[in-house]
């Protein structure tokens, strides 16, 4: 895979969620973003990596198919370990009824060099994670555990959000105020080049605005509203 820095420096600092889920529309891929209620820890948080799939499902009790201690969480810790640099940890699958993120996770991430978390889910620890400054999406806070109600059971595989939203190994996932958007892997750079001309078009409507231009006229001439 080629270095990202430059391209997700271009999309960190230039674009947002709203404009390139308005390109992922006119190329057809109308199902980009992740369900409204999975938010930013802090709303200021701009978070762009490569999504690291990890799938979640619900258990009760606390026996496991091993007796090796590290799965009494499933496969968590490996996926958790798999962890590179630039990378997000997105998990789905799971009910919410426990957290799915927490402090110690953000760390072992942080030392790890991972971009974000992106959970449907709760995440814990709240007042760690915000000292960390590790970027956290979710569903919000709620500290009960999961060792006793959930395992991850594969990583590095496709998953799929309730609403349709299909996340790949690779894909590129792009989160601010307004969401969590996914941008297939192999339409990257044709997004942010799209994406790009219409934040510049934008400010050109802006200034029609400005100058008393009618709303109906503006969209006739630029196509951006």
């Amino acid at each position: 895979m080629a270095d990202d820095t430059a391209i997700f420096e271009t999309i960190g600092t230039h674009l947002f969620t709203a404009v390139i889920g308005d390109i992922l529309d006119v190329a057809g891929l109308t199902h980009q973003f992740l369900p409204p209620n999975i938010r930013a820890l802090r709303p200021a948080t701009v978070l762009v990596g490569r999504a690291m799939p990890v799938l979640e499902a619900d258990c009760c009790g606390e026996m496991v198919a091993s007796e090796d201690r590290a799965f009494a969480f499933g496969m968590m810790f490996r996926a958790l370990d798999d962890l590179r640099a630039g990378e997000v940890y997105v998990t789905t699958g799971a009910s919410p009824r426990y957290a799915l993120w927490g402090g110690l996770m953000s760390r072992r991430a942080t030392a790890l060099g991972a971009a974000g978390a992106v959970v449907d889910g709760y995440h814990r620890d709240t007042r760690e994670i915000e000292t960390l400054g590790f970027p956290v999406f979710s569903q919000g806070s709620y500290a009960q555990d999961q060792r006793l109600r959930g395992r991850v059971i594969d990583f590095r595989c496709p998953i799929e959000f309730a609403n349709a939203v299909r996340v790949n190994p690779g894909d590129v996932i792009v989160g601010d105020v307004d969401g969590v958007v996914v941008i297939p892997q192999q339409h990257l750079q044709d997004i942010v080049a799209d994406a790009l001309a219409k934040v510049h078009g934008e400010s050109t409507v802006r200034d029609m605005i400005a100058r008393g231009e009618r709303t109906e006229a503006i969209y006739e001439k630029t196509g951006i509203m």
